[in-house]
């Protein structure tokens, strides 16, 4: 009788953690393809996140390949348009508010700390408006990674189907790092929509929610020392007696 080895608490705890808490936004990949395979599992890993009534209401479309740099060129030339007359920016209005309309503190300060941190390791000053441009046109490139994710949720999903989602993305990015990979959601994507959505195939009730690059990270890349600081547990915990 075949015996189950029983599981060792210590090493999983350290094993789920430091897949966690390695996770980050890799904003340079290096070539190296992922396979079908591996993707296929860690889509499966992901899978199991938690839903409201186990709707499920997560769709993926996964590119590689001529497919994902079509849709590179397509979003590239619109956001190059847009910069070129402003005034096209109305065309491409997201389906939804990721962001605020009005920033306040503490978030707006994080934000700007996250922007800034970020242009600095770069070199980018903040006049520097070519650069920056085409740093955030990165974002439309996959910052090179193999793999590019759209991700889409059917119209008639309530706000709590956003949540499920989150929960989703979180399992996969997780599962991706388990076996080496890396990721960067991205919510920059959103603005294009109407040219990803009909090249994804995407069905004419789906909505996007947002991006994502996958692949191996380039550590070699100066972009990738940047990392985030996190508020302590004690900047967002109420604990409340009896």
């Amino acid at each position: 009788m075949h015996e189950t080895k029983p599981v060792d608490l210590a090493e999983t705890m350290a094993a789920v953690d430091a897949a966690i808490t390695s996770r980050m936004s890799v904003r340079a990949f290096t070539p190296q393809d992922v396979s079908r395979e591996t993707l296929q599992d860690i889509l499966q890993v992901a899978s199991r996140a938690p839903s409201g009534t186990n709707t499920q209401p997560w769709k993926v479309y996964v590119m590689q390949g001529d497919s994902r740099q079509t849709l590179v060129d397509k979003v590239c030339a619109a956001h190059d348009a847009v910069r070129a007359d402003p005034g096209l920016a109305a065309e491409y209005a997201e389906a939804y508010d990721y962001y605020p309309e009005r920033w306040v503190s503490p978030y707006i300060d994080r934000r700007r700390e996250n922007g800034w941190g970020l242009y600095g390791v770069l070199g980018i000053g903040k006049g520097d408006k070519d650069k920056m441009h085409l740093q955030h046109q990165r974002n439309y490139r996959f910052f090179d990674a193999p793999v590019g994710l759209m991700f889409t949720i059917d119209r008639v999903m309530g706000r709590g189907s956003l949540l499920d989602y989150g929960m989703f993305l979180q399992n996969l990015m997780v599962a991706a790092r388990s076996r080496g990979l890396h990721t960067c959601p991205q919510a920059a994507w959103n603005s294009f929509a109407s040219i990803i959505l009909p090249h994804i195939g995407a069905g004419v009730d789906e909505m996007l929610v947002c991006g994502m690059a996958l692949g191996y990270a380039d550590e070699q890349a100066v972009v990738n020392t940047f990392k985030t600081p996190r508020v302590p547990v004690e900047a967002f915990t109420h604990w409340l007696a009896d």
